[in-house]
Order: C-alpha cells, then structure tokens, then sequence
C-alpha cells in the first residue's frame, strides 16, 4: 500500500498555456473563457484543487468532465449528499465477505493471522476519494455538490486533498504516486468553510455573456443555424432579467435549442418562442410572467 514518497508523486505538467487550456477545452465541446482556463493551468501547475462556485446548471459539473476528457484522464465522481460518511466517500471493509471469511475458518487456533487476513486487501472496498489516491493511470476527481455534506465530511475531504493521503489502521498510510485534477462543485447552499476555500483554487462560473452562450449553443447542440443560435442566446438573456423562482440554466438553454431544432424551427422571435417556454422555465408562474414579457416585447 505504499505510494510516492516526499514530493508525493508531482503531478507532470499537462498544459503548456492557458490559451492551449481553452483550445483543448473548445476541442472537447466546453467554451471556456480567459478566467476558466487561467484556473485550470494553474490547478495543473500548482497541484491545487478547484472550487466551482455559481448557480445550477452553469457548465460547473461539465468543466471536470470536459477536462477528463481532454486530457484522456479517467474521470472519478464524487457525488455528495446529506449522510455522505467516511464508508461510502473512502473506503469500508466487506463485512459480508470478512464474516463468511470467519465462518470457513472457526477451526483455525490463530486469531491473529485470521485477522490479517480478513483485514487485507482482498476484503477492502474502496469508494472513490480512495480509488482516485491509489490510482495509477492519470485521474480527473470530481466532488460534486459538495455544499450538500455535513461538517464532519467537509472535514475529511479537506485532510485528504490536503496531503493526497489516506490512513488505514489495518494496512498503513496510501499516498498518491500521480496526483489527480480534483474539481469541487458547490450551488451555495450553505457556506464552506474558510478551511477548504483556502486549499482551493476558487472559480466562480456564473451565466455566461451574449457571445459565449451563442458559441455554447452552436457548438453543443447539431444542426442549429447562426441566426437561430443567436435568437435563443438574446430571448434567454433578456429572461434571466426577470424576477424569476428559477432563472433559466445554460442546460435549459441547451434543451431549448434542441427543441427548436427537432420541431424544425429555424428563426424563432419573442412571440414564437411564447409556445415552448414550458422547455425554458420550470415555475408555471415564471412561464406567465416570461410570456407577458414576451408579449409586450412583441407588440
């Protein structure tokens, strides 16, 4: 179980500059800006991990998986919850296995080397913080909604990605011989600590302006024209003007455009976009109140 030793296994560098970030990250459909692509150099050269912080649906979760992606490194996926515990972020041991282990063996007169052996690898179920520590090949960590856990699990994400070491009382300290791009994803549903945000890289990806949704939705979504890229861009900036319950996301935007598209739309205005808000906005009183504005924009 041992791994690198002192430096810990530094990461090689993958990027030669922040411009080859955001060309490599265009290649693999994200549309990144300066600031984006600035913190993902520096994540690289700094063997830092990176907070994304911004509202839902802003390209935060996408931004891991489109490095992964563009690096040709396994992507690891940490999805938080309230509850997460060490035994489901870490690692457990098989407690079925270890039982049945003991059953086979009752007339064995050495406790000890059955407790090796039921305390060794073969029983050991790793969970992915773990399994991107230990892993050889290079690794994308993704810890997503990580506003979701408790303190306490706050608290050991912050011990493990602060030496990318895990300790087993059973087998000894796993340390990382090739130090994972560890990606943290937060909505703000409550404050982190000041703790994790100081071992962090923090970016916050908001909504994106004019010109790079228009390029977000060309590029993601096949078949769409120019003109109509740029129509369903501006209706759904002047939307997130609104007092709305819930602004409209990048993804919304994504699956509005492919709708257009399906229903063969190619040029679509304030009043022709009335009939398929229901695909925009989630509230029924937001939908109402897009479409009065719609309305008075058209008239």
């Amino acid at each position: 179980m041992s791994g690198a030793t002192g430096d810990q296994g530094a990461a090689a560098v993958r990027f030669g500059s922040i411009q080859a970030v955001a060309d490599d990250l265009g290649r693999a459909g994200y549309v990144a800006d300066e600031t984006i692509a600035g913190v993902v150099f520096l994540a690289d050269r700094l063997a830092k991990p990176v907070l994304v912080e911004g509202p839902a649906g802003t390209g935060k979760t996408q931004l891991a998986k489109s490095v992964a992606e563009m690096t040709g490194s396994r992507l690891i996926r940490l999805q938080c919850y309230e509850g997460l515990d060490e035994s489901k972020a870490l690692y457990e041991w098989n407690y079925r296995k270890q039982l049945l282990r003991i059953q086979a063996d009752q007339s064995s007169s050495s406790w000890e080397r059955l407790e090796e052996d039921i305390f060794s690898e073969s029983f050991l179920l790793t969970r992915p913080l773990l399994e991107a520590i230990r892993a050889d090949e290079p690794v994308v960590l993704l810890v997503d909604e990580v506003d979701r856990v408790e303190l306490e699990t706050e608290a050991l994400l912050l011990e493990v990605l602060s030496e990318y070491q895990v300790s087993i009382p059973e087998l000894g300290t796993v340390r990382a011989t090739r130090l994972p791009l560890v990606f943290l994803t937060s909505n703000n549903t409550r404050e982190l600590s000041e703790a994790l945000k100081r071992r962090c890289l923090y970016l916050h990806v908001d909504y994106p302006d004019l010109a790079r949704e228009r390029e977000i939705v060309r590029r993601r979504v096949p078949g769409i024209g120019d003109e109509l890229s740029d129509q369903v861009a501006r209706i759904v900036r002047s939307l997130r003007t609104l007092e709305l319950r819930k602004p409209p996301s990048v993804a919304e935007t994504l699956d509005w455009a492919r709708t257009l598209v399906v229903l063969g739309t190619t040029s679509i205005d304030a009043a022709g976009a009335r009939d398929t808000l229901h695909v925009l906005l989630k509230y029924e009183q937001d939908i109402e109140r897009a479409r009065k504005e719609l309305l008075a924009g058209s008239a």
